[in-house]
């Protein structure tokens, strides 16, 4: 018996999310514009607030 708990594994992918959060603001800053599109496409998938997140980077799509 044993392994990891539920929480514990909650614990794990906040913590990577935000790392991962983290490496996309420092690549931002010299991003082009295709570039922050797929950033913005790689947020979706790997959070379910990525709407604040896109819009907190600045990742919106302006038309």
């Amino acid at each position: 018996m044993g392994g990891i708990s539920n929480r514990m594994k909650e614990i794990k992918r906040r913590r990577h999310r935000r790392q991962k959060l983290a490496k996309f603001q420092s690549k931002l800053k010299k991003a082009t514009a295709s570039e922050k599109q797929a950033m913005a496409d790689k947020l979706r998938k790997l959070t379910p607030g990525c709407d604040d997140l896109i819009v907190r980077f600045g990742l919106e799509e302006r038309a």
